[in-house]
C-alpha cells in the first residue's frame, strides 16, 4: 500500500477507506490494515464488482470471482460511492482488495483509477479517487488519469500501465519486489503455441551443421567428468587474456547468480531498461537493489553521472536488451571506480560487426567484469554455455561459489569450437547480415504512423512503442506471430514491444500481420 501511495505522491493520511469483496472484508490482513490507517472497510458484493468496467482485466480473478480485477473494481466503487466524494485518494490491501478515498465535496464526480492494481505474493491493491466532472465531460464512470501518474505492475497475464516519467535518468529509490515480472523471458511467448517467433533473440537456423556434429561427437566421452582447461584456454586466446581471467559458466544467467552470491555488494545498482535476470539474482541473494532508469527522450543512452558515486556494484548491458542501444565503451568505462565492481553484460556483442565498443579483453578498467553468452548467435540456449572475463581474484571468488563441474562436456566442446577462427568469421558475417535485415525491419516499421522505434538499434532486435501494444501483441498472436512484451522491463510499460530481427521473408509477413493487428484495433 505504501508503495502504491508513493507512486501517486500521497501519504497514508490521504486514505479514506479500503474497498474489497464483502466476503473478505473481515479477513485479518485487511481489517488490520484498516485499523492501522484508521479507516473503514467497504465490502462490495461480487455482483457489484462484476458490473464495474476495469482498465486492466485478468483471466484468473475473472474465473475465480466473476470480476476481472477485484482490486480495481473495489477501488473505483468505493471512490464513486463515498459520501462527499472529492479528489483525495486512498489505498486498498488484502488478498484481492481495492481502495479509494474522497475528501472535498463536489456537485458531480467520477471515479478515477490513480494507481492500477499492484500485486505481490500477499497483497493486491489499487488506488482510486473521485474527481469533479466538468460540464463538457461524459457522465461519471471509470477512467485513467493522464500518463503523468505512476507505474504499477499487474499480475501475470495482466499488463501494467504507464510508468512515472523521470525528468532525468535518475535513481529509482523504491524497494522493487513486485513492480515487474523479472523472471519473464521471451521463450514464454512461444513455449506452448506454434507461432512465428519474434520474441526470442536466438539466431534462427542454428546451431550450424558443423557445430551440431562437434557436439554430437562429444557424446562418446560422457562417462568422464568435464574438464574445462582446453575450452578455457580457447576463450582466453580469443580475447588475448591469460586463462586465469576466464570462468566458463552454464550460460550468462549462472554468472549473474555467482556475482550476486559471491561478491559483497553494499549498494548494487542496475541500469534499466535491461535484461532483468541480474536484478532478480541480486534480490534472490538478499540484496536491496537500486535502479537507474534511462529515458526514452534521451534514446535510452547512458549518462554516467546518473549512477550514484557510492554504488559498489553496477550492472549494465551493451548492446542493451531490450533497447538495442550500443553504449560507447568510454561511457561505460567511465563508471569504473576503485572499490566498485562494474558488470557489463555483452551477451549480444558478437551480433555487432567488429564488436566495436566491447570491453572484453580490457585489463585497464578497475573492477571490470564482462559477461558473454554463446547461446544467442550459435543457438545453444538449451546447452547453456557462457563465460566471465575479470581479474584473477574476482574469477577465483566466483569459481569458489560454483558447484563442481557446472558446465557439461558437450557445452565445453561447443565453447572451444566457437572460439575458432572459422567460427569467429562466421559470427562476423552473421552480424553484418543481421544489420541488413534489421534495416529492412526498421524501414517497414517506419511506414506505420502508430509505431515509434528506438533510434540507433545495434543488436539483433529492436524496441518499438505502440499505444496499446499489449492489445496489439495479442492480436499478433491470433495472426500467428509472437512478439516480446515490454512491460516486464523496468522503465517500460504496456506500450512497448521487442521484436527480434528475422530474415526478409519473415519480416515481410510480420509487417503484413502488424498492419492487420493495428487495423483490428481501429
Amino acid at each position: 500500500m505504501d508503495a502504491a501511495l508513493r507512486e501517486a505522491g500521497l501519504s497514508r493520511t490521504a486514505v479514506r477507506s479500503l474497498g474489497t469483496l464483502d466476503a473478505r472484508a473481515a479477513e485479518p490482513g485487511i481489517a488490520g490494515a484498516a485499523t492501522v490507517l484508521g479507516v473503514p472497510v467497504r465490502g462490495f458484493a461480487a455482483e457489484e464488482l462484476a458490473a464495474v468496467s476495469v482498465p486492466h482485466p485478468s483471466a484468473l480473478p475473472l474465473a475465480a470471482t466473476g470480476t476481472a480485477s477485484v482490486a480495481e473494481a473495489a477501488a473505483l466503487l468505493a471512490a464513486g460511492t463515498e459520501p462527499g466524494a472529492g479528489a483525495v485518494p486512498g489505498a486498498g490491501v488484502g488478498a484481492v482488495p481495492g481502495a479509494c478515498g474522497p475528501e472535498a465535496s463536489v456537485a458531480r464526480a467520477r471515479a478515477v483509477l490513480l494507481v492500477p492494481k499492484r500485486k505481490t505474493r500477499r497483497v493486491t491493491c489499487a488506488l482510486a479517487a473521485s474527481v469533479p466532472v466538468r460540464s463538457h465531460e461524459d457522465a461519471p464512470g471509470a477512467r485513467l488519469l493522464p500518463r503523468t501518474h505512476g507505474y504499477i505492475a499487474g499480475e501475470p497475464g495482466s499488463p501494467p500501465t504507464i510508468p512515472t516519467p523521470h525528468t532525468t535518468a535518475a535513481m529509482d529509490m523504491h524497494t522493487h519486489t513486485d513492480a515487474h515480472d523479472l523472471r519473464h523471458h521471451g521463450d514464454a511467448e512461444v513455449r506452448d503455441d506454434k507461432l512465428i517467433d519474434l520474441a526470442v533473440n536466438v539466431r534462427t537456423d542454428t546451431p550450424p551443421e558443423w557445430l551440431r556434429r562437434r557436439i554430437a561427437d562429444s557424446l562418446t566421452g560422457l562417462a568422464a567428468y568435464p574438464d574445462d582447461r582446453v575450452a578455457r584456454a580457447a576463450v582466453a586466446e580469443r580475447h588475448d587474456l591469460p586463462p586465469n581471467r576466464v570462468l566458463l559458466t552454464a550460460g550468462a544467467a549462472e554468472a549473474f547468480v555467482l556475482l550476486a552470491r559471491a561478491l559483497p555488494a553494499r549498494r548494487p545498482v542496475v541500469v534499466h531498461p535491461q535484461f532483468t535476470e541480474p536484478e532478480a539474482a541480486l534480490r534472490d541473494a538478499g540484496h536491496a537493489v537500486d535502479r537507474v532508469l534511462l529515458r526514452e527522450e534521451d534514446g535510452f543512452r547512458l549518462d554516467p553521472v546518473a549512477v550514484p558515486e557510492d554504488a559498489d556494484l553496477v550492472v549494465i548491458g551493451n548492446p542493451t536488451n531490450p533497447t538495442s542501444v550500443l553504449h560507447p565503451a568510454a561511457s561505460i568505462a567511465a563508471l569504473a571506480r576503485p572499490g566498485r565492481t562494474l558488470v557489463v553484460d555483452e551477451a549480444f556483442m558478437d551480433a555487432v560487426p567488429g564488436e566495436r565498443e566491447s570491453l572484453a579483453g580490457r585489463t585497464d578498467v578497475p573492477g571490470l567484469v564482462v559477461l558473454r553468452s554463446l547461446t544467442k548467435t550459435w543457438g545453444l540456449a538449451g546447452l547453456r554455455i557462457g563465460y566471465v572475463l575479470a581479474a584473477p581474484a574476482t574469477i577465483a571468488e566466483l569459481e569458489r561459489a560454483q558447484p563442481l563441474w557446472p558446465v557439461s562436456s558437450p557445452a565445453l566442446v561447443a565453447a572451444e569450437a566457437c572460439m575458432s577462427r572459422a567460427a569467429l568469421a562466421e559470427a562476423e558475417h552473421a552480424a553484418h547480415r543481421i544489420g541488413v535485415e534489421r534495416a529492412h525491419l526498421l524501414a517497414g516499421l517506419a511506414e506505420f504512423d502508430e509505431v515509434r522505434t528506438v533510434a540507433g538499434a545495434e543488436g539483433p532486435f529492436v524496441l518499438v512503442r505502440i499505444d496499446g501494444a499489449d492489445a496489439v501483441r495479442e492480436r499478433l498472436r491470433s495472426l500467428g506471430f509472437a512478439a516480446r512484451r515490454g512491460d516486464t522491463f523496468p522503465g517500460l510499460d504496456r506500450n512497448w514491444l521487442r521484436l527480434a530481427v528475422r530474415d526478409r521473408a519473415t519480416t515481410n509477413r510480420f509487417l503484413q500481420a502488424l498492419d492487420q493487428a493495428l487495423l483490428m484495433g481501429g
